[in-house]
């Protein structure tokens, strides 16, 4: 398993309105954990999709950068405001 490849993907900033909602994810163990116990909506085909690719990836049977795509359609579609973070 690979929860903590960070370096495997680009960062990816997200936000949500209201306080305190503000997460940067740098591993697969943080899209874990965001996508099972923060995400807004559990029923979006995106959503399903990126979980999938979350899970693809940790077990290296897919690319961490195709898992990256998969969680930047679903914020989009959660209305979640994604942003690409670099690296210094």
């Amino acid at each position: 398993m690979n929860w903590n490849a960070s370096s495997a993907f680009t960062p990816v900033g997200l936000a949500r309105r209201g306080p305190a909602t503000h997460r940067i994810v740098c591993t697969l163990g943080d899209a874990a954990q965001i996508l099972i116990k923060d995400w807004p909506s559990d029923d979006g085909e995106k959503y399903v999709a990126a979980v999938k690719a979350c899970v693809d990836a940790i077990s290296r049977h897919s690319a961490p950068e195709r898992f990256r795509d998969a969680l930047l359609r679903a914020a989009d579609e959660a209305g979640i405001a994604a942003l690409t973070l670099v690296q210094r």
